[in-house]
Parts: C-alpha cells; structure tokens; sequence
C-alpha cells in the first residue's frame, strides 16, 4: 500500500490544523481569566505552567522548561498573542495587550473608522486594563488603532520575567 501523495495530505493536515488553532483559541478564552493578576507575565507563565501540567509534565522546573522549548517561539508567540488580547465585538474593538511590550494597542475592528474614546475608555475599563495604562493625552491615534502607553513602562505589575 502506498502512502498518500502530499497533496492528498494537504488538506487533511489543513484542517487538523484548524482544529488546533480553534481548540487552543477556546481554551485560552476560556480559562484565561483564571490566572491572576491580570495583564501581567505571572498571570502568563501561570497559564504555561497550567498547560505543562494538564500535558503530563511535572511541576519541576526541567520539565517545564522542556515543555516551553517542545512549543518553539512560533507557537508560544502565537499563545501569547491570544492570551493578551480581546475582542469586544459589541464595541467595534480589539485590544492587543502584552506587558513585554511599550503600550498596548486598540484597534477599531471597522478599519475604517476611527477609534472612539470614549468607547475606548469603556473597553479598557471592561477588560481591567484601563487603570494600568497612562494618561489618555499620551495615548496616540493611528489608522484604525490607538498606541497607549503603559503606565509604569513596560506592563503592568511585572514581578516575573517572561515564560517564553
């Protein structure tokens, strides 16, 4: 018997792919919020570490750090992205917030129109976020999204160092 051509692969691997991309997405969604504080890189490295464990590692720290290696930068950067940002469809916004990043970003889900404040405001203060970023004057408008600086620099509350 002969193994199936890689076209005849394709679209097999496309969809377990999908299927990937969707589960993982959901059970970010789902469980994020679990993982206090917040909007932080602890809250971040408690959800890997949550993850390694339901994947059968051990808490000791070779274990974890093979888990994070075994995810490789593409995934993990993929995972964080999900993890820090929402989509508030009722509001017209996506915000993307990484702590390891200078500010965080708003994007009006209508590329064209522009970014509302004060739907903006609503948006952060829903998500916890709004507390944690600086002063709305130094917030910068763009095409279709908002730069807003963190206000300690760098995130909120950072206590850890990354988990990447």
């Amino acid at each position: 018997m002969n193994a199936p051509s890689p076209s005849a692969q394709s679209p097999a691997l496309a969809l377990q792919a999908r299927l990937f991309d969707f589960a993982i997405a959901e059970l970010i969604h789902q469980h994020r919020d679990s993982f206090a504080p917040a909007w932080t890189v602890e809250s971040w490295a408690k959800l890997m570490i949550w993850l390694a464990l339901n994947c059968g590692c051990s808490g000791e720290r070779d274990a974890l750090e093979a888990f994070a290696a075994a995810l490789g930068p593409a995934l993990t950067a993929r995972l964080r992205r999900q993890f820090f940002s929402r989509q508030l469809d009722d509001l017209g916004l996506r915000l993307l917030a990484d702590p390891a990043e200078a500010q965080a970003l708003a994007f009006q889900l209508d590329p064209a129109l522009p970014v509302d404040r004060p739907r903006l405001r609503q948006a952060l203060e829903r998500v916890g976020l709004l507390a944690e970023l600086d002063e709305e004057d130094t917030w910068q408008d763009g095409d279709g999204l908002t730069l807003l600086p963190w206000r300690h620099g760098g995130g909120p509350r950072q206590e850890t160092a990354p988990c990447s």
